[in-house]
């Protein structure tokens, strides 16, 4: 038996850059350990497991190469493009999936292929920064904050981001997802040839993952964190990994809507 298979590069307009996803559709019955094995095969941050429900939905989950993840953004939006550029959802309807963090919802706008996620707001609480944080990325914050999944951390400017090398072992040591760095963007920064309002990277060693290319779930506490601080609703984030990509947001009270483009770079089937 064979499943059909994606990889699907999330959160930027140019295949081989922003982060790839592996997109598995799901049209038997599948065990955990299976999805798991599927996802070490892949080796990817995250692989993400679609399956048909009644009434239009879709079961979606997200495993890493070593552990399943409550929360994924750029899978998601891997997830929704393979439906509507399959065929199997139509371009005009909503995609719908049931998940650990519930009902997760994604629109595509028909003019310029821009996919809107609505995910939940995660704004992050000051808290005092562990030693092994600090440690970690080895300089002091001026910011420290933590919501149910990451530490965030303001860092003293969009340079120091871009060129911090982290101690992974030490990271890996936290009780947390992770650790996104983030701090404003320089006034003349822009990528793709779109000014983006602040940058971040994202480190996961817990889960295997030392720096995720662009990290959906993170900008769900970055933005309204950065809402706060800079007292706007909309705002544009650039994660500043390799890869790079561009993440839009929109604050809708307890709600974030996080969009982006997708582009599809292989198509085939994984036997099981």
């Amino acid at each position: 038996m064979s499943r059909p298979i994606y990889v699907v590069d999330a959160f930027t307009r140019t295949r081989y850059g922003g982060n790839p996803a592996a997109v598995c559709m799901v049209e038997d019955i599948i065990t955990e350990s299976e999805m798991a094995a599927i996802a070490a095969e892949m080796n990817l941050s995250e692989t993400a497991f679609v399956q048909q429900q009644d009434g239009g939905v879709y079961s979606l989950r997200w495993f890493t190469p070593q552990a399943e993840v409550e929360l994924c953004g750029h899978a998601t939006l891997a997830a929704a493009h393979v439906l509507w550029e399959s065929g199997r959802l139509e371009p005009a309807r909503e995609a719908a999936f049931d998940t650990l963090s519930g009902r997760l919802t994604a629109i595509r706008n028909g003019e310029d292929g821009t996919i809107a996620m609505d995910f939940p707001a995660e704004p992050p609480l000051p808290v005092q920064a562990p030693q092994e944080l600090l440690e970690g990325l080895g300089l002091i914050p001026r910011y420290v904050g933590r919501n149910r999944m990451d530490y965030i951390v303001e860092i003293d400017g969009e340079g120091t981001v871009r060129t911090l090398r982290p101690d992974f072992g030490m990271l890996k040591r936290l009780d947390a997802r992770g650790v996104v760095v983030t701090s404003r963007a320089d006034s003349s920064a822009e990528a793709e040839g779109v000014r983006y309002d602040f940058v971040s990277r994202a480190f996961y060693p817990i889960l295997g993952v030392d720096e995720d290319p662009v990290t959906g779930s993170a900008h769900c506490g970055l933005a309204p964190y950065w809402a706060k601080r800079l007292r706007r609703t909309e705002l544009v984030g650039y994660q500043a990994s390799a890869r790079g990509g561009l993440v839009g947001m929109s604050m809708r009270e307890e709600r974030v809507l996080l969009s982006g483009h997708a582009v599809t770079v292989l198509r085939g089937a994984i036997e099981s």
